[in-house]
């Protein structure tokens, strides 16, 4: 799978400042957690479940807005 930079024709020395910002970096992480939760999920259903289901399954169960809302929970 090409990554953004290549997929854009985004690499080259003009684009480094985009693979330094927060917002490439923090997509880079959750691409690597979401693969990795394809692969596990593809394993317990028995087949490759695909990017959509395991991005919008591992969002839901473990993304951004769940981390947040257990970090809320955690104060009260």
């Amino acid at each position: 799978m090409k990554g953004f930079t290549e997929k854009f024709g985004c690499n080259g020395p003009e684009a480094s400042w985009l693979k330094n910002t927060l917002l490439f970096r923090q997509w880079e992480g959750m691409k690597q957690e979401i693969l990795l939760h394809k692969w596990y999920e593809s394993e317990k259903a028995g087949y490759d479940i695909g990017w959509e289901r395991a991005a919008v399954d591992w969002m839901i169960k473990h993304g951004p807005m769940c981390t947040r809302q257990a970090e809320e929970n955690k104060h009260f």
